[in-house]
């Protein structure tokens, strides 16, 4: 469910099919009939369970500060399918959208597609159309056979590796990892983030079969910690104010660093350190009010991570939690994650079709201290006693703030 995509499609008589079909065929089907857009485009291509949005972030904003234009697509949509194609960290126009819809409908693009496959060849074709420098492109799920693996890119980047999108991808992480690994390209480069020893054998496995250099942080590049952040890897910068806060995004920004300077970026220390003290992303431990943040921490991962952040920003301090969350997710252990920190659990229903009943949520609640509300009723104000936690699923953060 892609907000206003089906606004486009009904408008250029465009037919897509709302499903999640794995595989690149149809979409490289596609590509050749829109000449290949993706062939001439540098591309630094991203994946991972965790991490993607706020390491694609980092990297728009120290590229800008450079003064070299970006396109970025990512996913899933904050409000509409406009942010999900950015050019120069705008989202894309309506008109510029409606040119590139224009062109698929004129190469017979109707019926050949899933939606989240159509909506990457109008990326493509909108990057072709504007010229930027560098494109940073988000994988959907997974990465193997996600439709945005056409590319050849200047780096492959996988930040994070946990259970997630487990009906599609594996249950198990060595399973989910060799999808990751899938992005890899030969003789390219690739970056990871601070992986299990289990999950980084499998990356290896995959860069030794494709002759590709592996740049691991802890062992090629760190982030060292104190009272001025260093990024020691190909090269040496020092972050005296990091924006994004987290012991997690110290990792995600040294990612960031390391992919742009093995993509062949030159950088300059001020202008790392002027970007990285400004940029930001919706819905990363983001202030909406006084006392009140949103976090899309969706899975267990992302739910330790945002613990963490809170115990570093807010030592001691307990949390009221407003969630909602989808059903295809592992809430239960979520929610334990989050228990930790809770005074009270707010669970609530939200307008999505895998969207996770309020009352399923409450019945695996590790606290007594709950309450179930409708959308409409979400008091997004905090007492003065305890901040206030809304977290989840993008889908009702989106929603909420829409």
């Amino acid at each position: 469910m892609i907000p206003k995509l089906d606004e486009y499609k009904k408008q250029f008589e465009l037919m897509s099919d709302d499903s999640i079909k794995p595989g690149l065929d149809a979409i490289e089907e596609a590509l050749a009939c829109v000449l290949n857009p993706e062939k001439e485009l540098r591309i630094i291509h991203v994946a991972g369970t965790n991490g993607k949005g706020s390491t694609i972030a980092v990297m728009e904003a120290i590229l800008q500060a450079h003064g070299f234009e970006t396109g970025v697509f990512s996913s899933p949509a904050i409000l509409d399918v406009h942010d999900q194609i950015r050019i120069n960290g705008k989202p894309i126009t309506q008109e510029e959208l409606e040119y590139v819809f224009e062109e698929m409908e004129a190469a017979g693009l109707s019926g050949m597609l899933t939606d989240f496959e159509l909506l990457t060849v109008a990326a493509f074709l909108a990057f072709r159309n504007a010229g930027p420098d560098y494109v940073l492109l988000e994988t959907g799920m997974g990465g193997r056979y996600d439709s945005t693996n056409v590319v050849t890119p200047l780096v492959s980047v996988i930040t994070s590796i946990a259970l997630d999108h487990i009906g599609f991808l594996g249950d198990t992480v060595e399973k989910i990892a060799e999808h990751k690994a899938g992005i890899i390209k030969p003789y390219k480069p690739v970056v990871i983030g601070e992986l299990s020893e289990i999950v980084t054998d499998v990356i290896l496995s995959e860069a030794k079969a494709t002759k590709s250099m592996v740049r691991a942080y802890g062992k090629d590049f760190t982030m060292q910690q104190g009272d001025i952040e260093t990024f020691s890897g190909m090269s040496t910068f020092e972050i005296p104010v990091r924006n994004m806060k987290g012991p997690h995004q110290a990792i995600n920004h040294a990612v960031a660093l390391e992919a742009l300077l093995q993509a062949g970026v030159p950088l300059q220390q001020e202008k790392v350190a002027e970007a990285i003290a400004h940029v930001e992303l919706p819905f990363r431990f983001q202030k909406i009010a006084e006392n009140v943040y949103v976090d899309g921490a969706h899975n267990p991962a992302a739910a330790t991570m945002l613990v963490r952040t809170i115990e570093e920003q807010f030592p001691g301090e307990k949390v009221d939690w407003i969630v909602g969350m989808l059903n295809t997710k592992d809430y239960a252990e979520t929610l334990k994650i989050l228990a930790s920190l809770a005074n009270s659990f707010t669970f609530v229903d939200f307008p999505h079709i895998q969207a996770a009943k309020a009352k399923d949520l409450q019945a695996v609640c590790p606290i007594e201290t709950s309450h179930v509300v409708s959308f409409e009723e979400v008091e997004l104000k905090s007492s003065q006693k305890y901040i206030k936690v809304v977290v989840g699923s993008l889908y009702l953060l989106s929603s909420l703030l829409r």
